[in-house]
């Protein structure tokens, strides 16, 4: 689809890849970029550039996608939809029903606003979750569905119905698989953080980096502007009814992982291994990018080293500029 002129919604917009999506999209001849968030895990500071140009437009009702009304209203005149609202992994593990009720129903409440709405395209987040451990490597789209789950169910069942709507209603759409995704603005505080930043936690403290396990576990690596750029790409292109890997089809292992954060920060610790207690929900996943970069125009730019770099530095700006924020709470308190 040729985006130029285009009003497009991004559901999901102030968290992590939305919002850099938001930022790319900016950056193209586009009519308005809309965001649809309720901000429980997006925040508004992550909109700061954006809010800047005067063709964005955050939706001053409220963004909750299990609300039919206020979605279908939101979809009003909109020519494309980015679908990037989810609970995240480890919480749809602790709250299956949840998980039910906002990946699965609420992508449903999407789909059919879409086609109510007249919207041209939509682009959902699917997640490499769905091949679960790899059988082969480096997993292709033909791998099989090998997820053990709650996330991951969800986001087969979002792909099914996707499937489904196209051949009902002609939704035309597209699915981005992303593999492990990092970068500014991912967060670092909480419960459900990703490893990544617990291996930066501990540094911050001056303690050795923990691995459970020995280390050899494998994931691929993907900057988050690259996801940004995929969904730009995805948006454009002339496919539709596809599903398309998001990564780099790099190898990196937790072991290197963790060296490399340790190089990075100059670090003394070294790394520290614990006996696993319990497995993790995988432990080897490194997607094939040819088929994305074939049929989309797609390739990972961010190599790991500049993309670690990029996080680290925004990592501690933010906390500087969240600890200025409370010292200057408690001068006025």
């Amino acid at each position: 689809m040729d985006i130029s002129g285009k009003r497009l919604l991004v559901i999901g917009g102030a968290g992590l890849i939305g919002s850099h999506t938001v930022d790319a999209l900016l950056k193209e001849d586009v009519k308005e970029v809309v965001v649809f968030d309720n901000f429980v895990r997006g925040r508004v500071e992550n909109l700061i550039n954006a809010k800047k140009d005067p063709r964005f437009k955050i939706y001053d009702i409220g963004g909750d996608i299990l609300q039919t009304d206020i979605l279908e209203t939101a979809m009003e005149n909109i020519d494309g939809v980015f679908h990037f609202a989810a609970l995240w992994l480890l919480q749809c593990h602790d709250y299956p029903r949840s998980a039910f009720d906002v990946n699965i129903r609420g992508t449903f409440n999407i789909m059919e606003s879409c086609v109510k709405s007249g919207v041209q395209r939509l682009i959902y987040s699917s997640s490499a979750s769905v091949y679960g451990d790899a059988i082969s490597e480096p997993m292709n789209e033909e791998h099989p569905f090998n997820n053990k789950n709650f996330y991951g169910a969800t986001k087969i069942c979002g792909e099914a119905m996707l499937r489904a709507f196209h051949h009902r209603y002609n939704l035309d759409y597209v699915g981005l698989r992303y593999m492990n995704v990092y970068g500014p603005r991912q967060d670092y505080q909480g419960a459900y953080i990703a490893v990544i930043m617990k291996m930066l936690d501990a540094i911050d403290k001056n303690e050795s980096p923990t691995i459970l396990g020995d280390g050899s576990e494998a994931f691929d690596f993907v900057a988050v502007e690259d996801c940004a750029n995929a969904n730009i790409c995805a948006m454009k292109a002339n496919t539709t009814d596809e599903f398309y890997n998001v990564g780099t089809g790099e190898r990196t292992s937790l072991k290197e992982l963790a060296e490399l954060l340790i190089e990075i920060t100059g670090s003394e610790k070294p790394i520290k291994y614990e006996n696993r207690s319990q497995a993790t929900f995988v432990k080897n996943r490194i997607g094939c990018p040819l088929k994305t970069n074939h049929d989309l125009g797609y390739k990972a730019k961010i190599d790991l080293r500049s993309g670690l770099e990029a996080l680290i530095n925004w990592r501690a700006a933010h906390k500087a500029e969240v600890e200025t924020r409370r010292n200057a709470q408690r001068v006025i308190n």
